[in-house]
This record gives C-alpha cells, structure tokens and sequence, in this order.
C-alpha cells in the first residue's frame, strides 16, 4: 500500500468512525482552553476536568487570573502533575494576556509560544480547536498511533518531524479533526500497553498490528 492510499484509507476510517471528534477537555471560552490545555501537560484529560471547575469559578478570565498569585493558583490545581510549575505558568500567563494581549487569546503561534508555559504543542491545540486552524498538535497518543499505523516514517522520531510528516500528507482541512482522531484512538484503543488491535477498524492495513499476527 502507498502512503497515499495509507492515508486515504485512514481518513475514510475515521470519519465514519469519529465524524465529530474533538476535545475531552472542558472550558467555557478561548481562554479557559488554554488553560486547561496548560494543565493538561503529562496529565489526563480526567485529571484535568476534575480541577478546572473550581479554578474556573473563581477565575474564570484572565483580568480575573492575573490577580491571583501561584500560591493562590496551587490550592486548586495541586492533584496535577507538576503543580508548582503550572501555577507559576498560569499566573504569568494571565498577566501577560492582559499587559500585552488586551485579554484576549492570540490567534498566531508566534504569539501564543510567548506566553509563559505555552510551548508549540499547546498553541497548536489552541489553534486548532479556537480558530479552526490547519495546526497537528503531537502529544504521545499522536506519535504512537502515527508511527504503528505507518503514517510517519521512522525517521520522525520528534514531534515537530511528525507533525510536519502529517500536515504534509493531510489535507488541510482534515488536519483539526485529524489531530483529535489519532489522540482518541490512542487513548482507548491503541493504548501504549495492551493496545486493543482485535477492537481496531484500522488493524488491517496498520503496520504494528501486521507485525504480531
């Protein structure tokens, strides 16, 4: 099979299986994704959903957020991982949009990669899910699911080579559902240990499941 083929077969796949895949994080607004997003680094969605209620009532804006000091933030979002840091992040972060940014989320990764904890991941995912735009955010999910189905080489052993092997071959605007396809897949059939092949529509043609049978 082509790579060509391998992708179109793959996308067919998806969009009759997750037509209307997105996000299992909740927010309430742009900025209430990035930060759920930002506390979503090396944490589960679940995780995340459990702290973000709380946190969101009594911040529920930025103006609101750049008030709060890191201590104040970590009574909230201690059960994540790597709290400490995550607070301090969202604390700056918040007054960042507000001193620079009028309050509002940026709508480019050049801008959004300014921000304090917001790497090219997380903007990406900003970008994808806020303004609709063409941008693969790479997490494990994404990179173990790309790499065993055979969508991305070896050779892209990063995330940027594998995000930039996938928007090549994806059509652009499959590209934001693409992204929330492969991280779902990941989480509940290609699982990193024990991954479910005799429940995946896609074990057929995929790599990793033709080599264990």
């Amino acid at each position: 099979m082509t790579r060509k083929e391998l992708y179109r077969q793959t996308i067919e796949y998806f969009e009759q299986a997750m037509p209307e895949a997105q996000t299992e994080l909740h927010f309430a607004s742009p900025f209430q994704l990035l930060v759920a997003v930002i506390l979503s680094a090396q944490c589960t969605d679940r995780r995340v959903n459990q702290v973000t209620p709380p946190l969101f009532e009594a911040y529920p804006t930025p103006e609101a957020m750049s008030q709060a000091s890191a201590d104040d933030l970590l009574r909230y979002i201690s059960s994540v991982s790597y709290p400490n840091s995550k607070a301090r992040h969202l604390a700056a972060m918040a007054r960042m949009l507000v001193a620079d940014f009028e309050s509002q989320v940026p709508s480019t990764r050049e801008e959004l990669t300014r921000l304090p904890g917001v790497g090219r991941k997380t903007a990406n995912v900003v970008l994808s899910v806020v303004w609709g735009e063409s941008a693969m955010a790479v997490d494990t999910h994404v990179m173990r699911v790309s790499h065993r189905i055979g969508l991305v080489p070896p050779r892209c052993t990063t995330p940027l080579a594998t995000e930039r092997e996938l928007t090549r071959h994806l059509p652009p605007d499959i590209v934001p559902r693409a992204h929330h396809w492969l991280i779902l897949h990941g989480r509940y059939v290609c699982r990193a240990i024990n991954p479910r092949c005799n429940e995946c529509g896609l074990s057929s043609w995929c790599k990793s499941s033709r080599k264990t049978d």
